[in-house]
């Protein structure tokens, strides 16, 4: 088994703490008050000041950038497949065939019902006189005539009653024939004009009825027909095709996915205390199986709602993935840049003691190598590094390893890291 030089050497000093203590404590009854006070081995750090950056860390799901899971909108069998899984398709290209000759059938028959309607209404346009408009147009004429002929028999009665060859009632007589006459005539020709306009009219409508739905019928057949060919709607990779050729392929199925891989995207759930830290645009990165260094990721998106069933905030962060080594579906590793503190006081990791109570502490070194131990208070935590607020200074020594059950006020010895190739082989 391979230990860390730290964690040796961490091991090797607890039991020479302990034995000082014992030592100290445990003389047999006798004193020597001339015997050296006992000597630890450590290793030190400078406490620094500086950026130090705060990450947020979680483990997370891949997505697609984009997904199409293509469902036909007609039942009917697969004719052909012009792609397989993993061939890589652009926005429009076919994809599959499906067999579509009575839909091509119908949508012929439909284009042929709309050259008759079409037909139909230039034919409407030209004006079509029905029979009713043809008779109130023989009532006009047929009124026009007697209104002539009582004109003739009103201007010969007035020259004979003018030379007293009749009398004047003939004359009177004369001129209320005349009248009618006249008032049936107007009233011919208002029945004429209405006959023309609504008549006219109504066939013009009819017929343009009649073109409408000749056309909608039209249109519908011809979309059932090119609905047969499968098109894909987006650039991408085919990473799934469960029906094969000559299978019936359904309305309530998938015929297959289409994943768009050019960019990656890690869906994670965080506590709304950490996802507070974050905003879109803030840097991040990925870490995933098989690869050897993280893939620099961003934020692009931190939910402004809360999911009810979990209490978490879900964040997205999208990588890049030119050579699709992000797979969906795989569990990753996602840090987010949440802030950069400027001129950070930090120790390393190693060199913070917690007790059981909470409490933070240090060994700090002394000038003269004696280990005194100092409360302090932490802000920010890393993996290797840890951000003091209060307690210490920059430029102060503090125990980086050996610290743990370290009496207060030890003489130390200041040891030299060790190598870190020193155990292999070992």
């Amino acid at each position: 088994m391979h230990c860390h030089p730290q964690t040796k050497l961490r091991l090797a000093l607890i039991p020479l703490a302990a034995a000082v203590v014992m030592a100290a404590g445990c003389s047999g009854g006798k004193s020597d008050d001339n015997a050296p006070p006992p000597v630890v081995a450590v290793q030190v750090a400078t406490v620094a000041q500086g950026p130090m950056e705060r990450w947020v860390r979680a483990s997370a799901v891949l997505y697609p950038l984009h997904q199409a899971i293509i469902t036909p909108k007609i039942s009917a069998p697969v004719s052909r497949f012009y792609v397989n899984r993993g061939d890589h398709v652009h926005a429009g290209e076919e994809l599959a065939q499906l067999e579509s000759k009575d839909l091509t059938a119908a949508a012929q028959e439909s284009a042929a019902q709309l050259e008759t309607a079409q037909a139909n209404y230039q034919t409407a346009m030209a004006g079509s006189i029905p029979a009713d408009l043809q008779k109130a147009q023989l009532d006009v004429d047929a009124a026009k005539k007697a209104l002539d002929n009582q004109q003739k028999i009103y201007d010969s009665r007035q020259q004979l009653f003018s030379q007293g060859a009749i009398p004047r009632r003939d004359l009177d007589q004369a001129g209320v024939d005349l009248t009618n006459a006249k008032n049936a005539y107007t009233e011919a020709e208002q029945h004429l004009q209405a006959m023309q306009a609504v008549g006219h009219t109504e066939a013009l409508k009819a017929a343009q009825g009649d073109l409408d739905t000749a056309k909608a019928h039209a249109a519908g057949a011809a979309a059932q027909a090119g609905y047969a060919t499968i098109t894909s709607p987006i650039d991408g990779v085919v990473t799934d095709r469960p029906v094969y050729p000559g299978e019936l392929a359904t309305t309530s199925a998938p015929l297959m996915t289409v994943m768009d891989l050019s960019q990656i995207v890690a869906r994670i759930p965080l506590p709304a205390e950490q996802a507070a830290l974050l905003k879109v645009g803030d840097a991040a990165t990925i870490t995933a199986p098989g690869l050897d260094k993280p893939i620099p990721a961003k934020v692009t998106v931190v939910s402004a709602a809360t999911d009810p069933n979990s209490t978490t905030i879900q964040v997205w962060v999208q990588a890049k993935n030119p050579n699709e080594q992000l797979r969906p579906g795989t569990s990753v590793q996602v840090a987010m840049l949440a802030q950069t503190l400027p001129r950070a006081v930090t120790i390393p990791a190693s060199a913070l003691l917690t007790d059981s109570s909470g409490d933070t502490s240090v060994m700090m070194v002394t000038p003269d190598s004696v280990a005194h131990q100092q409360n302090v208070e932490v802000g920010v935590k890393e993996p290797d590094t840890v951000q003091i607020t209060k307690g210490l200074q920059p430029g102060q020594k503090v125990v980086s390893v050996g610290a743990y059950g370290l009496p207060d006020k030890t003489k130390i010895k200041v040891e030299a890291p060790a190598p870190a190739d020193a155990d292999k082989g070992q």
